[in-house]
C-alpha cells in the first residue's frame, strides 16, 4: 500500500476485545509494513495445568470500553518511548478460551528488531497491569472454578476487597466500588 514519505508515514494501532478466535494471521498482517524490517508478537495462550490441577478452559470477563481506552493508551506509550515503530495491534479474547487457545495477541512493527522486541514486551507487562480483563480457571473433574487475580495489577486487592467477594470485582462491580479507579485484572 502507499504510504506517504518521511515523517508522513502512516503510522496505525488496532486495538480490539472480542469473544472470537484471534488469528494471528490475521493480526499480523494488520501491522506488516514495507518500510519495517521486524515484526514481533506476543500471543498468550490456555495453559493446560496451574498449580497442579488440570484446567479445561479460562473465562475472561471485560470491561470493554474500559480495556480498549487502556489498549490505546498502551500503543501510544509505546510510541512515546520507540518513535519509529510503525504499527501496533492489541487484541485480547472474551469468553471461554480453551486450552491451546489465543487469549491475548499483541503485534508490533517496527524498522529494526530491538524497538520491535522491547515494545512488545512493554506492552503484554502493561496491559497485564492496566486493562481491565479478569480471568475464571475452570478445571477438569467436580473442582470449582476460581477467578484469578494478576499480582501484577497495581489495584488488584484494592478492587476485590472492596467488592467484599472471593473473585476480583466484575466489570460493573469494579465500576462502581473503585469510585472511579480501575479494576482488578486478572490476566494469563
Amino acid at each position: 500500500p502507499w504510504q506517504p514519505p518521511g515523517d508522513q508515514l502512516i503510522k496505525m494501532n488496532f486495538v480490539e476485545v472480542t469473544p472470537e478466535p484471534l488469528s494471528l494471521d490475521r493480526i499480523h498482517q494488520l501491522v506488516v509494513d514495507p518500510t519495517c524490517g521486524a515484526v514481533c508478537h506476543f500471543v498468550g495462550t490456555t495453559r493446560d495445568s496451574f498449580e497442579g490441577r488440570e484446567v479445561v478452559r479460562l473465562e475472561y470477563e471485560a470491561y470493554e470500553e474500559m480495556a480498549r481506552k487502556e489498549m490505546l493508551a498502551i500503543c501510544l506509550q509505546a510510541r512515546q518511548r520507540w518513535s519509529c515503530l510503525r504499527h501496533l495491534a492489541i487484541y485480547h479474547r472474551t469468553g471461554l478460551v480453551p486450552v491451546g487457545e489465543a487469549s491475548i495477541i499483541i503485534a508490533v512493527s517496527s524498522p529494526h528488531r530491538s524497538e520491535a522486541i522491547k515494545a512488545v514486551e512493554f506492552a503484554i507487562n502493561a496491559a497485564k497491569a492496566t486493562v481491565p480483563v479478569w480471568k475464571k480457571e475452570i478445571y477438569a473433574g467436580d473442582q470449582p472454578p476460581q477467578w484469578k487475580v494478576n499480582a501484577e495489577c497495581q489495584w488488584a486487592g484494592t478492587a476485590a476487597a472492596s467488592a467484599g467477594a472471593d473473585k476480583p470485582a466484575s466489570p460493573g462491580e469494579a465500576a462502581s466500588s473503585a469510585g472511579g479507579a480501575r479494576p482488578a485484572n486478572g490476566h494469563a
